[in-house]
């Protein structure tokens, strides 16, 4: 009897631990369970669909054309401080999307770094953005950022990464240097950055169970924001997103956690390998950080700036995480990157 309750008791376990790990399917937005479609959306040469917003000045009157990438736990709908006065002031069209899982996108089961860059690519040829096209990423968005510069740099007419989120493991940082600040990092995420790198099949179990911490940003630690960065979240409400809910709404893992996935694991190439996009100078890759960044440690962005010198980087003194959704600091990327402005915050 006792040897059939320990089947019995191995089996529900093995049963429980099956169910922890694997992550229900997504809801996709237009399927019978799925959310609805009420955004414009694309359709890529894979079937996918890719839903996007226009902001700004027409394309047909634009003096630039620009694709923003949003970063994690984020949306085509990100909130960006620029008045309209002032797109029109600079002549700024400026498409931004849902990358794939998150908001009205369709998931990409196969989603890596390389694949975004086609995205993006596929994404400006349907919409009719001409030869080339600027691009500015956020945050963890910035992988896009970087595979463009990998695959498609003939595309691109500039490029910015505000706040780029590093990966530990790329090959070129000096084992001492990311030890170092790696270990300066909250016991939580220590632990989440290690699986989505080394065990990527138990990120769902890790980032939904209840026993531990899991991961800082996702429960909002107060550690992660500066002076700065508070003073800029009050400002934010004062701006409705009525589609903020949107964000999750096909599920957490095909948006938030194949996005950790895929920045911290295994990249296709060493972005610090990376060759100048533009050896003439015709055009420049800007490189935003803040030095009291709390997620993004200024030490490992200098050292990419230092081996990549010919990124024009850029660090705000007492900034934060949140730089594009301040007013100022926005509008000093912007014109940077389409101007040529020296910013001076």
């Amino acid at each position: 009897m006792f040897g059939v309750a320990g089947v019995v008791l191995v089996a529900g376990l093995l049963v429980y631990a099956y169910k922890s790990i694997k992550p229900p399917p997504p809801k996709i937005c237009g399927s019978p369970n799925g959310p609805p479609v009420e955004s414009s959306r694309i359709k890529l040469t894979d079937g996918r669909h890719l839903s996007y917003r226009e902001r700004g000045v027409s394309k047909e009157k634009s003096n630039f054309k620009i694709i923003l990438v949003h970063g994690f736990d984020s949306s085509k709908d990100l909130y960006l401080p620029l008045t309209q006065e002032l797109m029109e002031e600079l002549g700024v069209y400026i498409l931004s999307f849902d990358r794939p899982g998150y908001g009205e996108s369709d998931p990409n089961p196969k989603r890596n770094v390389k694949s975004e860059a086609f995205d993006i690519q596929e994404l400006a040829d349907q919409l009719n953005l001409g030869p080339k096209f600027y691009v500015i990423g956020v945050s963890i968005g910035t992988y896009s950022i970087w595979a463009c510069l990998k695959y498609i740099p003939h595309r691109l007419a500039g490029v910015t990464l505000v706040v780029p989120v590093i990966n530990f493991w790329w090959p070129s940082f000096p084992r001492k240097l990311s030890e170092e600040v790696f270990r300066k990092q909250l016991k939580r995420d220590k632990v989440k950055l290690t699986i989505a790198h080394h065990f990527p099949a138990l990120v769902y179990w890790w980032m939904t169970q209840k026993w531990f911490p899991y991961s800082s940003i996702m429960e909002r630690h107060p550690i992660l924001f500066n002076k700065r960065d508070l003073e800029t979240i009050q400002q934010m409400p004062q701006v409705p997103n009525p589609d903020e809910h949107k964000v999750r709404q096909q599920g957490v893992y095909e948006s938030l956690h194949r996005d950790m996935m895929v920045h911290f694991g295994k990249w296709e190439f060493d972005p610090m390998e990376l060759k100048n996009p533009f050896p003439n100078n015709e055009a420049s890759v800007f490189l935003w950080e803040g030095h009291n960044d709390k997620l993004v440690p200024f030490e490992l962005q200098r050292y990419v700036a230092k081996k990549l010198a010919w990124i024009r980087y850029h660090e705000v003194a007492d900034g934060g995480h949140l730089l594009i959704h301040e007013r100022a600091a926005c509008e000093a990327i912007f014109r940077q990157l389409l101007l040529g402005e020296e910013p001076c915050i």
